[in-house]
């Protein structure tokens, strides 16, 4: 049974409102208790897959489920009012092959959530990623009729909605869904999602200690963009009543304290993520709303969440307002910038105006500054979500309700690269998901891909993103581009490598589009500096193939624990907790002992064949394809201890060869974390694992006089030091290890995944070159 981390699903008696729920994301802050997960998945598994919770139920391309009612509605024909009847025939054909092409993807994996695609080759549909400028109703949006000379924050477009679904797009929606599969398929699903929400009681008041009510909020959230979007889509005021009730259940007696701290000011993520969904239903139905619910919204919306904000900017609450590139600065200026936007005009406390003055040019300074030259988030691969999208969304709100953004797409030159970090980030079967994964994700999903594709002209976001079981829900459907065409995996190299400081990882794989592939990534970097969000890891790493994880990230602890979040230095009571320890991570331990926190390895050596995939989903690997990092990583450890690894792919992409060279005067030891039965043979130096009926032979090569594989549960050693309460079990995960005294190593650890049709000759036992020496040939 792999390891369950929620800490409250013995005793928490909330079921999940969900119908599926959620058994592959089961976050310990988080206060939803998911389904049991089947047998075998892993707990890295369930952390890594970032989900949008209720997109699971109808994300299965081919067979998404909702409301047939809503397509069958939609307007029959786009271009009759064109007067070239040769563009006409044109659009009309564009339209009938993407159609008949349908979603690039056939299926979504339910282990994994992953797009299954077919294996085949489409020359017509698999292009190169690229936009198909139209003018055309039927197959492209029409240009937005307010385009202000002069943009000013402070003067909205004169219609609704403003924020980031204008009326021209609504108006032209149903024909594009009509001539367009990812429109129609993202359609039926938010109809179907919506009218579960809609027979679930309003979201009930929880408050799980330091994690505040955000879990609340973001389903919230979550919520209203669905029953508005389901509103404007059928003109059924049963949605407008639905969306009514749940406001006011936000602000009932029985959500939370009396006063004005009702959305929890004191995390203050929670009073944006509900800032944000009450400016929504402001606006997005509007001209729906009687006078009297127009003026309880905002009252409601001034006094738990805009007033909180301007303590914020004016105290020393706001303590995310300051130096903060990461998330919280994202989604704190994002929540008060779409409310403030909403009922600008209408507020007639002036706080909507103050706040718009305060929270753009300090998202500038912040927010925007959150992803490093090479596009990395600045926190982790799974806070890129909520940080992106708090981003995204102040950004696309911005533009539709003001014409301009006002710096905030571009004061940081490099911020169009965090696409490209997202996508080599995701591995085969779920994230490079290194350090903390958050709470819940509900309404923070990776569609900002979607976003930044059209914001920054980089096609193979949308292309990317739109394949994933996310990608359905009510952003998606304004921020998507239907003139965008081809395959997102058409000449994308198979490796990059991200050499920034703050982290210097490395991505490499044999696949975008076969889910068995091999993928591999590791990291450096430093040990500080993620906003108290990583794990003490510099070497570690994770391993896909065959269509499982082998070497996974434990993610999160209890975020509830005592002094989880205290500080980064190197006594914080943080790294004394098992996951975030480096005996927690797949590394190199010296004298069982942390990492230091002041490690600044050097940028890495690496190299790559420059591999890219074609057309077809059937990836064709030239015999000398490969790819390799070494980082030397002595800075993380003490002692004057030399510590290098390196990791490269042998064998068209096949095989993975660690190697560690490592001089060390205290003891050493190599592990790895496994959800996979492990056997280890009579010599100790191979050993066979087994898991969701796959096979991987790992062996020693070269081994050092005394080295044995030794295998042990995912515990701390009795010499730690005690953390301030126990440890989460981690059941179901095994530690495979080396264990040597002091001395000086190479340490060259073969990993061979068991391939259909390839017998034990068909591997290759490489020869043996230092780290120093390596490069693109030093292995032929």
């Amino acid at each position: 049974m792999a390891a369950n981390y929620n800490s409250l699903q013995a005793s928490n008696n909330n079921p999940s409102p969900y119908g599926s729920g959620d058994p592959y994301y089961n976050e310990s802050s988080g206060y939803i208790t998911p389904q049991r997960p089947k047998k075998g998945i892993s707990n890295w598994i369930k952390f890594g897959v970032p989900v949008l919770i209720i997109v699971i139920i109808g994300a299965v391309v081919g067979g998404v489920v909702g409301s047939r009612k809503s397509s069958s509605k939609s307007s029959s024909s786009g271009s009759s009012g064109s007067s070239n009847q040769g563009s006409e025939a044109a659009a009309s054909s564009l339209a009938s092959a993407k159609l008949d092409i349908g979603r690039f993807a056939t299926a979504t994996n339910s282990e994994f959530m992953k797009p299954v695609f077919p294996s085949t080759t489409n020359t017509v549909a698999f292009t190169s990623p690229t936009f198909v400028p139209n003018s055309n109703a039927a197959i492209a949006w029409p240009k937005d009729p307010f385009q202000p000379q002069t943009p000013d924050v402070l003067k909205p477009r004169p219609d609704r909605p403003r924020l980031i679904a204008p009326a021209y797009k609504w108006q032209s929606l149903p024909t594009l869904i009509k001539s367009d599969p990812y429109l129609k398929g993202w359609n039926d699903t938010i109809f179907g999602n919506a009218t579960q929400y809609f027979s679930s009681p309003p979201v009930a008041y929880f408050l799980d200690g330091d994690s505040g009510i955000l879990d609340n909020a973001r389903e919230i959230k979550m919520r209203i963009k669905a029953f508005g979007y389901v509103y404007r889509m059928t003109n059924d005021t049963k949605w407008v009543d639905r969306a009514w009730a749940e406001l006011q259940n936000a602000v009932s007696d029985s959500f939370g304290p009396s006063g004005s701290d009702k959305w929890n000011p004191t995390h203050f993520l929670d009073t944006a993520e509900l800032s944000a969904a009450f400016g929504i239903a402001y606006d997005w139905l509007y001209d729906i709303w009687t006078a009297e619910q127009k003026t309880s919204i905002r009252s409601s919306l001034t006094t738990y969440g805009l007033s909180q904000g301007v303590d914020a900017y004016t105290s020393s609450k706001g303590w995310w307002r300051t130096n903060t590139t990461g998330n919280w600065n994202c989604v704190c200026n994002g929540g008060l910038t779409l409310a403030s936007l909403a009922i600008l005009g209408d507020d007639t406390t002036g706080m909507a105006e103050q706040l718009l003055g305060l929270t753009v040019d300090n998202a500038k300074q912040n927010c925007a500054l959150a992803t490093t030259d090479d596009g990395t988030w600045a926190e982790t691969a799974n806070y890129w979500y909520f940080g992106t999208t708090g981003h995204a969304e102040m950004t696309s709100a911005l533009l539709t309700a003001t014409g301009s953004h006002f710096g905030l797409a571009d004061v940081n030159s490099k911020f169009s690269l965090t696409g490209i970090y997202h996508m080599y980030a995701s591995g085969t079967t779920s994230l490079f998901n290194y350090g903390d994964h958050g709470p819940n994700k509900f309404s923070s999903t990776a569609n900002s891909m979607i976003f930044y594709g059209e914001q920054y002209q980089q096609p193979q976001f949308i292309l990317f993103q739109r394949e994933q079981s996310d990608a359905a829900e009510p952003w998606s459907m304004f921020w998507y581009d239907p003139t965008v065409t081809g395959a997102f995996w058409n000449g994308a190299a198979l490796d990059h490598f991200f050499d920034n400081a703050l982290d210097q990882w490395a991505s490499m794989r044999s696949s975008w589009t076969d889910m068995n592939a091999l993928y591999v990534a590791v990291k450096a970097g430093k040990n500080q500096g993620l906003q108290t969000h990583n794990d003490l890891d510099a070497g570690d790493f994770v391993l896909d193939a065959l269509g499982t994880r082998w070497a996974g990230d434990l993610g999160s602890a209890d975020y509830r624990s005592p002094d989880y979040f205290s500080n980064d230095t190197q006594g914080s009571a943080r790294w004394t907790y098992y996951r975030k320890m480096t005996e927690g991570q797949n590394t190199i331990l010296l004298n069982q002992a942390n990492q230091n926190v002041a490690s600044a390895p050097p940028t890495p050596k690496h190299g790559t064949s420059g591999t890219a995939q074609g057309s077809s989903t059937v990836a064709n690997i030239p015999s000398d394809s490969t790819a390799f990092w070494v980082a030397d990583i002595s800075s993380a450890y003490f002692d004057n201890a030399s510590v290098k690894r390196g990791v490269r792919l042998l064998n068209t992409r096949r095989q993975v060869l660690i190697q560690d060279e490592i001089t060390s005067t205290t003891s050493v030891q190599w592990r790895m974390h496994t959800n996979a039965t492990v056997s280890i043979d009579t010599g100790g130096t191979s050993a066979t694992l087994t898991l969701d009926g796959q096979t991987m032979k790992i062996g020693m090569l070269n081994p050092p006089s005394g080295a044995q594989f030794a295998k042990g549960d995912a515990v701390r050693f009795s010499t730690d030091p005690t953390p301030p309460v126990p440890d989460q079990a981690n059941p179901g995960v095994t530690v495979l290890s080396i264990s040597l005294p002091a001395g000086t190593y190479n340490l060259q650890v073969l990993f061979n995944p068991q391939w259909s049709g390839m017998s034990d000759s068909d591997f290759v036992t490489p020869k043996s070159v230092s780290l120093d020496s390596w490069s693109l040939d030093s292995h032929n």
